[in-house]
């Protein structure tokens, strides 16, 4: 028999007097020992169907059919009886666990907290356990972690951190909820990697949600392909990838970002070069604030960048990626050159600075964070017009023409951030940068919040508008597939060095150093 059963389960959610469907109708099982992949777009009900199996949704969700685990149905439980089964028999792991661990509790409190209340443990004897867990998800002297706040902790500390909490109570069921998203790709790696160890060796279910195919076919036994609140189509991993029956799931597997950049013309003028540019910031000690040492974010980078040219910057988190681009826009302070269209721009004023921040833009990560929700998609779009003194005419008129020329409707502009898919965000983000002609774009991992298909879309886009009006980009990724398809250089960072620099397509073939060996190697 399953361990976890879901049979003709129905989710809809009231709002403002309307009911809307998110489930329609999903049957699916998992088997002890078994990983089970539900993969879809945002918005497919992937989430909401994990999260009703222990009723975990909303007072305004109405959540039909059967949900079976270990033969006892959980739809219509009662609440002492969900609690028992919730981080004891059935656990979760988030996609971000910045927001899912509390920031006021230490690793050790928060660890603890879940054995003393399923398990009836003892504070004082919980510490054992709490290491025992820490070191079996592979934090390095965990000890010296127990005291920490999950500030303190890198992203891949927090999801392992994450991981132990869900097997703290060694539970049959594991949702992992689009637990390595957020990660770089060699983190990425090492926690699958563990997942996988976990699994077999504690003889878990494991449900397992993600956008991405390609860990699915690394990780999975079966999937189950939503789209719409219904699964078009299921069945053995490796069947499905190698004869898909859907369209759906045939328009999945081909989304992945491909191709090469426009070549760069021969007598394409350099917009961008730094020499031997470093950022150190200060570490102070004591009542008067010595600097006792430094943090070397970024050490002696030198690069350079010409008119309809990318380079790629690679780098696990921590390696001075987005540090690098801060100081070239000089939004924090740096030592060494930094020359932008001829011009020495290290000692520029404010003043000085502000008339060239329009030919300067950046495009940020998140979509949704970047914008505010109180304005309206045109107010978005046109702020950089008043700001920079270049709002003569209608700055509607130009705000449909942007619209247009990034795929958006002009018809939508007086709507709000949250009226928008993810990828349409990311458009008005792009469409406010654009609006002002620049010429270098700051690219900061521009795709990864977003699906394979709207990837596709957007890296698309961004070559588009870089072959028709030059633009130079500095591309930030830790998708090396994304990377690959949009750099025609690439340079490779490590804890704040450039550890190897040249031509994107060379160093993808035949990197020279051992670590641009290893990254390159988690995603292939």
């Amino acid at each position: 028999m399953s361990i976890l059963e879901v049979k003709d389960l129905t989710v809809s959610f009231r709002q403002e007097g309307k009911v809307n469907m998110a489930v329609k109708g999903v049957s699916f099982t998992v088997d002890r020992g078994e990983t089970v992949a539900l993969v879809g777009e945002s918005g497919s009900g992937k989430s909401v169907t994990a999260m009703s199996t222990v009723s975990l949704l909303g007072e305004n969700a109405t959540v039909g059919g059967s949900v079976t685990y270990d033969g006892a149905q959980m739809i219509g439980a009662s609440e002492a009886e969900l609690q028992r089964v919730r981080g004891n028999d059935i656990s979760f792991i988030f996609q971000e666990p910045m927001t899912s661990l509390n920031p006021l509790h230490t690793i050790e409190k928060q660890l603890a907290e879940s054995l003393m209340l399923h398990q009836a443990i003892a504070a004082d004897a919980a510490r054992g356990r709490v290491l025992e867990l820490l070191e079996k998800v592979g934090i390095r002297d965990a000890e010296s972690r127990l005291s920490s706040y999950p500030h303190q902790l890198s992203g891949g500390q927090r999801q392992r951190v994450m991981i132990a909490m869900a097997l703290a109570n060694k539970p049959d069921v594991l949702i992992a909820d689009e637990p390595t998203t957020a990660l770089d790709v060699t983190i990425q790696a090492q926690i699958l990697d563990l997942l996988v160890e976990l699994k077999e060796s504690e003889n878990m279910g494991l449900l397992f949600i993600t956008h991405d195919l390609g860990i699915v076919q690394k990780l999975a036994d079966r999937v189950c392909v939503m789209k719409d609140g219904e699964i078009v189509e299921t069945g053995p991993t490796a069947e499905v990838f190698s004869n898909p029956q859907h369209e759906y799931t045939k328009t999945l597997l081909s989304a992945r970002a491909g191709g090469v950049p426009t070549p760069v013309s021969a007598t394409a003028e350099t917009i961008l070069t730094t020499d031997q540019l470093r950022v150190w910031f200060p570490i102070q000690r004591g009542f008067f604030k010595r600097t006792v040492g430094h943090v070397k974010a970024v050490n002696e980078a030198s690069l350079s960048l010409r008119a309809g040219e990318t380079l790629g910057i690679v780098g696990e988190s921590g390696s001075g990626k987005t540090t690098l681009a801060l100081a070239i826009m000089r939004l924090i302070a740096s030592e060494g050159g930094i020359n932008f269209e001829g011009r020495d721009i290290r000692d520029l004023s404010t003043k000085a600075l502000r008339a060239l921040r329009k030919d300067m833009q950046i495009v940020f990560q998140d979509p949704f964070g970047s914008l505010s929700p109180r304005m309206s998609c045109a107010q978005i779009i046109a702020e950089g017009l008043g700001v920079h003194g270049t709002d003569g005419g209608d700055p509607r008129d130009k705000v449909a023409a942007v619209m247009e020329e990034v795929g958006l409707d002009p018809a939508t502009m007086d709507r709000y951030p949250h009226e928008f898919s993810g990828g349409q965000r990311q458009r008005i983000a792009i469409a406010r940068a654009m609006i002002l002609n620049p010429r270098l774009v700051v690219l900061d991992e521009p795709t990864s919040a977003l699906d394979m298909t709207v990837q596709v879309q957007i890296v698309d886009l961004l070559r588009d508008l870089q072959q028709r009006y030059g633009l130079a980009y500095l591309f930030i990724s830790h998708d090396l597939h994304v990377v690959r398809a949009m750099s025609h250089k690439m340079i490779v960072m490590q804890h704040g060095d450039v550890v190897e620099a040249g031509e994107a397509e060379a160093l993808f073939t035949n990197p020279q150093t051992e670590y641009a060996q290893t990254l390159l190697a988690a995603t292939m």
